[in-house]
């Protein structure tokens, strides 16, 4: 994700673009949701992380190399086939731009972590600079108990989103898409969304936390100015994506927020992600939930969910965009 980060940010992007949006508004109402939501669907509500359980996705997810054979190229289907992936759209290749209420919008979805990143462990593991420090290249991302890895379900999720954000005119690129040995590196990964200028980057994960510890939560960068990284013009912005999206999210996939990071708003502020640090535009990090909790799996790995996922994340990334 190497890029020019002494340029600074378009007008666009800069943070009196929404400065003058109230935030807690937003937070109170994914609050609101998720206390309907618990008491819905008898999730879970503030329960106490199992020991060890620390937020491990967005980079931090431990490497497990997935049970069975890998899958085919472009193909993320979970347990059963019940992926629906699309065509491959190229590294970074724009889609067709189209007509709706998101044209001339270019938005750069990142499936995180690559199915062939287990293969590669040299070249995964070597260190790269993301401001603050050098952390590996990538992860392999974790797996549910079952088998279904985290490469999979970011694919299939990415895919799906784009149908949706291209319905309505916006310009799509991906990060990879299963076509490429492994990688991108993290800060080639944050060098793409930079250089399509887009209006947004969201980058999709699910954790690897310990059993128990369930929900979704999404990641904004926290305010980071060293060596190479400077978040000064993406943090209000960045924010603002973040919060649309955790209260989209609560309603279409009627999953709660998290109840091991983030005090049960849905939000977690890092500034440790080279994706992150790395940025000039505004991005986020969403962990959809917990593939280790088996509760939480079995919604990961469900083809209805997963579609209620990334029309909860595109319904975020409109509203932001559209204001």
């Amino acid at each position: 994700m190497p890029y020019d980060l002494n340029q600074p940010p378009s007008p666009q992007h800069r943070p009196s673009r929404h400065a003058s949006r109230a935030r807690g508004g937003a937070l109170v109402a994914v609050a609101a949701l998720a206390a309907a939501t618990l008491s819905g669907c008898g999730g879970p509500g503030g329960a106490a992380p199992a020991p060890g359980g620390s937020a491990q996705g967005a980079g931090g997810t431990p490497s497990v190399a997935p049970s069975g054979s890998a899958p085919a190229a472009g193909g993320s289907r979970a347990p059963g086939g019940t992926g629906t992936p699309g065509p491959p759209s190229g590294d970074a290749k724009p889609s067709t731009p189209g007509r709706g209420p998101l044209a001339g919008r270019v938005v750069v979805i990142d499936p995180g972590h690559n199915p062939g990143n287990f293969r590669h462990a040299r070249e995964i593991n070597r260190l790269v600079d993301i401001g603050t420090n050098r952390k590996e290249c990538d992860t392999t991302g974790t797996a549910t108990n079952d088998g279904y890895t985290e490469a999979a379900f970011t694919l299939d999720v990415s895919h799906r989103l784009r149908t949706l954000l291209e319905k309505q005119g916006a310009t799509v690129r991906f990060t990879q898409d299963d076509d490429r040995p492994f990688g991108p590196c993290v800060d080639e990964r944050a060098r793409i969304g930079n250089e399509a200028a887009a209006d947004a980057v969201v980058s999709i994960h699910a954790d690897g936390s310990g059993s128990g510890n369930r929900g979704f939560h999404v990641i904004h960068p926290a305010l980071v100015e060293r060596g190479a990284a400077d978040t000064r013009g993406i943090v209000g912005p960045s924010r603002e994506l973040a919060e649309r999206i955790a209260g989209k999210f609560v309603r279409a996939t009627g999953s709660a927020p998290s109840n091991y990071v983030g005090g049960g708003t849905g939000l977690d502020e890092r500034g440790d992600l080279g994706g992150l640090n790395l940025s000039t535009v505004p991005k986020v990090f969403i962990e959809c939930g917990n593939m280790r909790d088996a509760k939480d799996a079995a919604l990961l790995t469900s083809s209805q969910w997963r579609q209620k996922a990334a029309q909860g994340i595109a319904e975020g990334i409109g509203s932001y965009l559209l204001g």
